[in-house]
């Protein structure tokens, strides 16, 4: 296949297509950050643009689905006060230019966090009530998107597998058994040995989870899930517990008896120790820290055309914009990968019998 060819695939239009589409939404949420608040009120000067609080709003979590300028989707609120249940929408709080009065407290948005205020909306530290805040965040939505995803996807291909058992694959079929076959032969089996088949669902669940929300958090006005370090917290947990709850007698013989002299055992045995819980939460840093990362260096690069408010530097921004959100194509991939393999090789030494 020559170069023309290539060029004029539909799919490399479509993944054109596609890059310019999310640059337009994300040119469009930072233009709209640069003409708020920049004008100063006493001599009339214009302020520098400051990326920061726009970065932070797209890769942080929030009480709103923000889509473009102005618009934004408004989310639920549910706090646990010290008197009781108090629900209502975050349309309540103007963006958190305004307090709520509820029916209990006051409640101001302060940095995206939800406070309890006076009447005036200033938050007093000695007479602050204790509340907790368990309300459907833009990050909640977008897991129970992904997780839907994630069964609509498996539970088709299991339905079409049974409909065609011993025949070709087809349709969405073709698509997946691939993947699925990639993850079995070459994180599954090698690291983990012929116990493998035990522990494919939950490594295909790892590795399917992972990529989806990787994909969504590319998606204009998407949700940077995985680049929640609470997100990842919780599948190292489940990598923490899957591990160790397989464990053999001769894993943990590993850690509480090594094979080592005795006046090293004081040593030795809480560095094992400490190393059941740096494997995961070295999973949990990876994943957040290189998504973050991603996000954060395109977010960055678009800022350039409103620092330096120049028609020189929009095109070499968009340029290298473009060539980074291809490249993080690559990386919901490659980060979904690394983890599933990370837990299998953990699983491996978990399980791995004793040779002598």
């Amino acid at each position: 296949m020559d170069l023309s060819t290539i060029l004029n695939s539909k799919k490399i239009k479509l993944g054109f297509f596609f890059a310019a589409f999310s640059m337009f939404f994300v040119v469009k949420a930072f233009a709209s950050q640069d003409s708020s608040g920049q004008q100063n009120a006493e001599n009339g000067k214009q302020e520098a643009f400051n990326p920061t609080p726009a970065i932070l709003e797209h890769i942080g979590d929030s009480h709103y689905w923000h889509l473009w300028n102005e618009t934004s989707i408004p989310l639920p609120i549910i706090l646990f006060t010290d008197q009781g249940l108090e629900t209502f929408s975050s349309i309540r709080f103007n963006r958190g230019r305004d307090a709520y009065e509820g029916k209990y407290h006051t409640y101001k948005l302060v940095e995206d966090k939800i406070k309890v205020v006076d009447k005036s909306g200033n938050v007093d530290k000695a007479t602050s009530k204790k509340i907790y805040d368990f309300s459907v965040t833009k990050n909640v939505i977008a897991l129970w998107v992904a997780c839907l995803l994630l069964m609509v996807i498996f539970f088709s291909v299991a339905a079409t597998y049974k409909k065609t058992v011993g025949k070709a694959p087809k349709g969405f079929q073709s698509l997946m058994e691939p993947v699925i076959v990639f993850v079995r032969d070459e994180i599954a089996r090698p690291n983990i040995g012929y116990k493998y088949q035990r522990y494919m669902p939950l490594l295909l669940t790892i590795f399917f989870f992972i990529w989806i929300n990787n994909m969504l958090g590319l998606i204009p006005a998407g949700a940077n899930t995985t680049g929640n370090v609470l997100v990842t917290f919780v599948l190292a947990t489940i990598v923490l517990i899957a591990v160790n709850v397989s464990a053999n007698k001769y894993y943990w013989k590993h850690i509480f008896f090594p094979d080592v002299p005795l006046w090293l055992y004081p040593i030795m045995i809480p560095v094992e120790l400490i190393g059941i819980i740096s494997r995961p939460f070295a999973l949990m840093i990876r994943l957040y820290a290189n998504i973050s990362a991603g996000h954060i260096i395109v977010l960055s690069l678009i800022s350039l055309i409103f620092i330096f408010k120049s028609f020189l530097v929009a095109p070499v921004s968009i340029a290298f914009v473009l060539f980074m959100y291809v490249l993080e194509l690559l990386v919901a991939f490659l980060q979904a990968f690394i983890f599933t393999m990370l837990t299998a090789l953990f699983i491996g030494t978990a399980v791995e019998e004793h040779h002598h």
